[in-house]
């Protein structure tokens, strides 16, 4: 007989042009909350959190605003320092404003919803959080999204393709996770697995109008990162989305002088992992390519020394998560599949 399980996934999901201006009926619909905590980064407060403070002071809430840069733990603890008393904490922004908050309320056990500025990543409403400059970590679900498509779709159309490499990254995510599987025995959950495979599908499909950059591709992407997000709640884990493509991510994070965006990074990793896996590693290319994303390192502006050094570290990231890396790659092994997936050209420095 298998344990019992729990799940955490967002209570509610509001989306569509405008619904900023709702967000004080959200906040009185589900819970008694009285004190309120806005994290925005500077951007994002003019973009969205000042007029969030605004309607939540203009209906009766006490409410507050910190604004931050960093999503690490330093900025974790001094967010939780500046909390008395708060009821609710409310992410408004990217995936710095959004992880910050979750990690927040996971520690201060309050509930937070997420209000993205931007479809830049599947955080949006997954229990993980990227904290620093490692891999994710646990918390816990939104209580609610908030999700304005009209603010999404005028995002920094870089951000937009980075979040459609992240969901992308499902591909070799799956692929990975099954082979943990059938190799090691780990736990799996096929439903967790099916919905991730799906979400990366739909953008695939739709790579064409996705990247037309309007309100509509702004739903539809916004659509398959909430679905990819439930699908780790399901799990219990980032396993359904983040396999060996997240880890060479995380790796160049660590080793790259300047990093590219996260969703960048698992983009191109996804077209090396998924040619290891001996799928259709073309097709993934060819969609990054019509959704802006970059598919080699000079898209990453990082030079290839880095990638390769990435690839022969990534598996050290998280010993514990089985990939079609295995025991690693060695520099030869490394620089053959970065040139023959055309993420370098042979030769280069």
């Amino acid at each position: 007989m298998k344990e019992a399980k729990r799940m955490e996934i967002p209570h509610k999901v509001w989306m569509g042009p405008r619904v900023l201006e709702d967000v004080a009926e959200l906040c009185s619909s589900m819970a008694l909350w009285e004190k309120l905590l806005v994290i925005s980064g500077e951007r994002t407060y003019e973009v969205a959190g000042r007029r969030v403070e605004r309607s939540l002071t203009d209906n009766g809430f006490e409410v507050k605003s910190t604004i931050i840069k960093n999503a690490d733990m330093t900025t974790v603890e001094k967010v939780q320092e500046s909390i008395e008393s708060v009821d609710l904490l409310l992410g408004v922004g990217g995936g710095t404003c959004i992880d910050v908050a979750k990690l927040t309320s996971f520690r201060e056990k309050v509930p937070f919803i997420s209000i993205p500025t931007a479809a830049s990543h599947d955080g949006i409403s997954s229990a993980q959080a990227s904290i620093g400059r490692g891999a994710s970590i646990r918390a816990q679900s939104p209580f609610a999204i908030l999700a304005d498509t009209l603010i999404i779709k005028d995002a920094p159309s870089r951000l937009t393709a980075a979040g459609c490499g992240d969901i992308i990254a499902n591909y070799s995510a799956a692929y990975d996770w099954e082979l943990a599987r059938r190799v090691k025995g780990e736990p799996y959950s096929e439903y967790a697995t099916s919905l991730s495979r799906m979400s990366a599908k739909l953008v695939v499909k739709n790579a064409e109008i996705i990247a037309q950059r309007n309100e509509n591709s702004a739903r539809r992407l916004v659509k398959a990162l909430i679905s990819s997000g439930v699908a780790m709640s399901i799990a219990g884990s980032s396993r359904p989305a983040s396999g060996s493509e997240h880890l060479f991510s995380h790796a160049l994070d660590q080793i790259a002088p300047k990093p590219a965006l996260h969703g960048e990074q698992c983009g191109v990793g996804t077209i090396m992992s998924t040619y290891l896996q001996g799928g259709n590693w073309q097709k993934v290319r060819d969609a990054l390519k019509t959704l802006g994303c970059p598919t080699n390192a000079k898209g990453l502006n990082i030079e290839p020394k880095y990638i390769i050094k990435a690839l022969t570290h990534a598996h050290k990231i998280r010993p514990d998560r089985y990939t079609i890396l295995r025991d690693g790659l060695d520099e030869s092994q490394a620089e053959r599949l970065a040139t023959e997936t055309g993420v370098i050209i042979k030769g280069s420095n």
